[in-house]
C-alpha cells in the first residue's frame, strides 16, 4: 500500500466524536479522529514499512503521525530520524505516545531520552521522562543502570513541581513507573513520591487535574502488580 492509499483507509476509520476528543487534548487540523484499536486491521495487511512510516509522519496528520509509529521500524530509526519526529511532535500525545513509545524500542533509547530530558524544552523533557516510563515497563531490571535511575529520582523530587505541566505529568509517572516496575528502586521511589506529594496539572480551559504517585504505587501494591513488564510496548 501506498501513501494515498494508506490516508483513504484512514480517513474512512474517522469519527467526528473522536475528532472533537483529539483536538479537546490539543491535536489540530488535518486529523480524521481514527480510533486506535481500528488501525490494527491495516497495520496487519501493512506491518512494518519504515519509509511508509516516514511519509505518513511528514504528512502532519495527527491520525497518520500516530499510525506511523505503529508501522515504524524503531531499529532502523537514527538518532537524527527521532529528532526530526520530535521536532513535529506539536502535542503531548505525539511526543509521550508516539515518539517515545517508537524511541522505547530502539537500542539507542536511553542516550536519546537523556538528551531531551537535559533539554528544558517542554515536549522533549515529557518526551525523555516518558520513554523511561515506557523502557521500564518492558525491559528487565538489569537493562538499567540503579544509580543512574536513583538520581533521576533525586531530580524530579528537585524539579518537578516548578517544571513545565507535561514535564510534570511524564516525571509523576515516571517516579510511579520506578517504584512498580523496577524492584531495586521500590523503596526509594516510594519516598520519593511521598516527598513530591500532589502534582497539580493545569490545563488550558479545564480544571487542573491533581496527580500523586504514592496513591497510585500503592494501589499497584495492593493489587500485586510489583515487578510488572508489558511483553510488546506497542500495540
Amino acid at each position: 500500500m501506498n501513501l494515498e492509499m494508506v490516508m483513504q483507509e484512514l480517513e474512512a476509520l474517522g469519527k467526528e466524536r473522536l475528532k472533537k476528543m483529539y483536538v479537546s487534548n490539543g491535536a489540530r487540523e488535518p486529523l480524521f479522529g481514527v480510533a486506535t484499536g481500528d488501525m490494527k486491521p491495516l497495520f496487519k495487511k501493512i506491518k512494518i514499512n519504515q519509509p511508509l512510516a516516514d511519509q505518513l509522519y511528514a504528512t502532519g496528520n495527527y491520525d497518520a503521525m500516530y499510525f506511523a509509529g505503529i508501522i515504524a521500524d524503531p531499529k532502523a530509526m537514527t538518532e537524527a530520524d527521532f529528532e526530526r519526529w520530535m521536532e513535529r511532535a506539536y502535542f503531548y500525545m505525539l511526543s509521550d505516545f508516539v515518539v517515545a513509545v517508537t524511541l522505547a524500542e530502539a537500542d539507542i533509547a536511553q542516550e536519546v531520552a537523556d538528551k531531551w530530558i537535559a533539554s528544558g524544552e517542554e515536549l522533549r523533557m515529557s518526551a525523555g521522562w516518558s520513554c523511561y516510563c515506557w523502557l521500564l515497563g518492558s525491559r528487565p531490571d538489569s537493562e538499567f543502570s540503579e544509580s543512574k535511575l536513583a538520581k533521576m529520582l533525586e531530580m524530579a523530587e528537585q524539579t518537578i513541581h516548578e517544571s513545565p505541566e507535561r514535564t510534570k505529568s511524564a516525571m509523576n509517572n515516571f517516579i510511579y513507573t520506578v517504584g512498580v516496575s523496577y524492584l531495586p528502586l521500590h523503596d526509594k521511589a516510594v519516598k520519593t513520591a511521598k516527598a513530591v506529594g500532589p502534582v497539580e496539572i493545569k490545563r488550558d480551559k479545564k480544571k487542573s487535574s491533581i496527580l500523586q504517585a504514592s496513591d497510585s504505587i500503592q494501589k499497584a501494591v495492593d493489587k500485586g502488580q510489583l515487578g510488572f513488564k508489558r511483553k510488546h510496548v506497542r500495540c
